[in-house]
């Protein structure tokens, strides 16, 4: 990869944002199994961090802190990523570049994410090896970053995690950027191409899969066998996009991904399944308008992602057709920076074309899958604060694709609770030390396909619901 650091003189930026570079912990179907903390270790911990940390005046994570010399409030609800403000956008849009002056960053940082989860009922079987059917404690991730700018047109960060979960390694987020100013009809625009690994992780707002709500969570816990597939292909793909920031007011993108092959994808640490490999170059488009006011800023917008996959172990000449169509929402209230408000909204309609694994994988030709999901949060002091979120999963029935759910449909919804605070020891690191601890409650109402007896073991949607305490810390 280039090398992303470097002076910048075109301008000093202290009244601009930064970007996190802690992704959301999202977690894909597969499960990795992790070395185990006790769980009396990780309270201990959890008690031993509130006890020893204040809250205090927020410092960018490390690599960004050091390149811009703002404090995370500036560019994140809640003093810690991935949640963005305004400032924020601008910074992740401008391709990284911006800094408060001209000295050398080292553009390194680490994160940890450790948590410890206890469903209503116990699992029919491990969730992974290693691990009890209940009560667990783990090491969910553990990253490091490579992340700045270099000069004014080149900027990016690049992820690299090991789960503990299946004790894997692998690349995580890519997003290498390349920027410019342009001048169309006296407006000015900015103009971008991001070599990327993840459809919507270029994206600015959090309401797209990447970066959209819970930032974290774990693969420890009970989750629903179906997503659309705009969030299903994270890390095995490979595309670049050019998007337009039209006025700091309108956002248009385009984009193409490919397969990287099993190969780079085994030598990266994340081989998906070939019947999941792209069968050709996949188009992703996305438009959003963006309006700012004093103390508060909306979005509204629309995005398309068209894969077609291989669909089989067996080279058929056929593919399954997938075209992702979805609106989504942000309004945001930031204020004095004393109350802050945010509400995201995410509605995609998925239609699939099964010409390749119809009759064999799947009893119809052509299936639909709708999913929305709707959140809210509060935070006082940018630093203190909750989050509510529904979502909810459904489509048409298919007795070979969901064979093993109730009903046969792929329906699943619910609610999620999320209390957490950004706390900083930074005295002895010179304010370098972010850590964020939470707790989270997810409710099911329905879960693959039924609410009781889902899965023909006599287990309810309700025994997955799952409480979790998480400690997220960066460095």
């Amino acid at each position: 990869m280039r090398q992303l650091f470097g002076a910048r003189a075109k301008r000093k930026i202290f009244q601009r944002g930064c970007t996190a570079i802690c992704r959301p912990d999202k977690v894909g179907a597969r499960r990795r199994r992790l070395s185990a903390l006790s769980v009396v270790g990780l309270r201990f911990l959890l008690l031993g961090t509130l006890l020893f940390l204040t809250v205090g005046k927020a410092e960018a994570v490390p690599a960004f802190a050091a390149q811009t010399g703002l404090a995370c409030t500036a560019c994140h609800v809640g003093g810690f990523g991935p949640q963005l403000t305004p400032l924020g956008r601008e910074f992740k849009l401008e391709g990284y570049t911006m800094r408060s002056g001209d000295d050398f960053t080292l553009p390194l940082s680490v994160m940890a994410i450790a948590s410890y989860l206890q469903t209503a009922k116990s699992t029919n079987f491990a969730p992974a090896p290693g691990f009890g059917t209940n009560d667990n404690a783990a090491l969910d991730k553990l990253s490091a970053f490579l992340a700045g700018g270099y000069g004014d047109h080149f900027g990016g960060l690049a992820q690299f995690t090991y789960y503990g979960v299946g004790s894997a390694p692998t690349w995580d987020v890519l997003d290498l950027r390349t920027v410019d100013h342009i001048t169309v009809d006296g407006q000015d625009v900015l103009i971008g191409l991001s070599l990327n690994n993840n459809p919507s992780v270029e994206d600015p707002w959090n309401t797209l899969p990447a970066w959209g709500f819970p930032y974290t969570s774990t693969a420890l816990a009970p989750s629903p066998g179906t997503i659309p597939v705009i969030g299903a292909l994270a890390q095995t793909v490979v595309g670049m996009d050019a998007y337009a920031w039209w006025n700091s007011s309108i956002y248009t993108e385009a984009g193409l991904y490919m397969d990287p092959g099993q190969g780079f994808l085994a030598k990266v640490g994340d081989v998906s399944s070939v019947a999941n490999e792209l069968a050709g170059p996949a188009p992703y488009l996305r438009a959003a308008y963006q309006k700012d006011y004093d103390e508060q800023n909306f979005e509204i917008g629309a995005f398309g992602f068209f894969p077609r996959l291989r669909g089989s172990y067996v080279i058929t000449g056929e593919s399954n057709d997938f075209r992702d169509l979805g609106v989504d929402a942000s309004y945001q209230f930031t204020g004095t920076g004393a109350n802050i408000y945010q509400v995201n909204a995410a509605y995609t309609d998925e239609h699939q074309s099964r010409n390749a694994s119809s009759l064999l994988q799947a009893s119809n030709q052509n299936d639909t899958l709708q999913e929305f999901r709707v959140d809210a949060s509060y935070y006082w002091q940018n630093m203190v604060g909750g989050t509510i979120q529904h979502f909810d999963t459904w489509g048409s029935p298919d007795r070979l694709l969901y064979a093993g759910d109730a009903n046969f449909r792929p329906n699943s919804s619910g609610f999620m609770f999320q209390v957490d605070a950004t706390l900083f020891g930074g005295a002895p690191l010179e304010g370098r030390f972010n850590v964020r601890v939470g707790l989270q409650y997810t409710a099911y109402t329905e879960f693959n396909g039924a609410v009781v007896n889902y899965n023909g073991l006599d287990r309810n949607a309700a025994d997955n619901n799952a409480f979790r305490v998480f400690i997220w810390s960066a460095m």
